[in-house]
């Protein structure tokens, strides 16, 4: 049997019986080297024709990119930066402007999360990939999960899905934008190129917490997608969801340039949003998305049982599992 029999899912099942129990399985792993702080750690790769392509992603863009993931899984876990590692595999026929611009890309991301690089390794290679550790610090009673959410919760996505793979699209396929407006499409490239991790959620997130003497929250990164996010957190969790589908925010220019089919597909399964879905009370999740104001929304809400059911207010039946597809959502190894 191959890998791309299984698939990433499987794989890393394979994988975790060689970890301790309860280290993986979140965006980040959680190590408690003191009391009353927790080190969270989290490693994303980036290889050449598999994560980016000179054709469309500047080394600029590539190293923006590249920390954003890994700034994007420390928010996830509720903690904030500390700083990164940069392991980095060359060819050695790629000029020196291309790691210069590739490092100018990844300082300017870090610089307004006020994070350094702190060191890393450097490697021939036949092939360019860029291996990126990030290190977080969070208070333990503050560690965000995914497999706490409880029937009840609310679902709140902070910002619109759909952004990234629409950029993509783009980028791809030039000709394809031609019905929208030359800023619209720079909006939509720019969040696919230069996402932001939204660290600046997890201030405003205890705010109201704290406000509810609340300490619960369920979530994780939207990175492989919406509807993988959701599936994630419910199976992880052993609950279900039931999603109203008119409440996902998405750029507004998607109505004049997509179908309804279409728009969904980038929304659910689009991927590299980088926002953060949470699971939480009803009144604390009203009062962040207030704080957050624009974009961000309440989806949904936990119920019982193992089902996603989608709702939507011009077909007000339930019909369970039809657009909710863990297999659609981004794997590694998948066929």
């Amino acid at each position: 049997m191959k890998i791309s029999d299984i698939g990433e899912h499987k794989l890393l099942q394979l994988i975790y019986k060689y970890c301790p129990k309860d280290a993986v399985g979140d965006d980040a792993a959680i190590l408690n080297p003191i009391p009353d702080c927790s080190l969270v750690v989290t490693t994303d790769v980036l290889v050449d024709k598999v994560h980016f392509s000179k054709m469309t992603t500047s080394p600029f863009d590539v190293g923006w990119r590249g920390v954003a993931a890994n700034l994007s899984d420390i928010a996830a876990m509720g903690a904030s930066p500390l700083g990164i590692t940069v392991g980095l595999g060359l060819p050695g026929d790629v000029d020196i402007s291309w790691v210069d611009d590739l490092y100018q890309g990844m300082t300017a991301c870090l610089q307004a999360y006020n994070t350094p690089i702190v060191g890393g390794d450097l490697v021939r290679s036949s092939v360019i990939f860029l291996a990126i550790t990030a290190f977080g610090q969070v208070c333990p009673t503050r560690i965000i999960r995914r497999n706490c959410a409880r029937v009840g919760d609310a679902i709140i996505v902070t910002g619109q899905h759909g952004a990234s793979r629409g950029g993509l699209e783009l980028l791809l396929n030039p000709e394809i934008g031609s019905c929208i407006s030359y800023n619209d499409q720079q909006v939509l490239i720019n969040s696919h190129l230069r996402p932001k991790p939204r660290l600046d959620v997890i201030e405003h997130l205890w705010e109201v917490l704290n406000s509810e003497s609340l300490l619960s929250v369920a979530g994780m990164d939207s990175s492989d997608g919406l509807a993988d996010t959701i599936q994630q957190i419910c199976h992880q969790s052993g609950v279900g969801a039931v999603i109203e589908i008119d409440n996902i925010t998405f750029p507004p220019v998607f109505h004049q340039w997509l179908s309804k089919d279409k728009i969904w597909e980038y929304v659910f399964y689009g991927g590299e949003d980088f926002q953060l879905v949470l699971c939480m009370a009803p009144k604390a999740a009203q009062k962040l998305v207030q704080k957050l104001n624009k974009n961000a929304a309440i989806i949904g809400v936990i119920t019982e049982g193992s089902k996603i059911i989608l709702q939507d207010i011009q077909f007000p039946e339930k019909y369970p599992d039809l657009v909710i597809s863990r297999d659609r959502g981004f794997q590694h190894f998948a066929n």
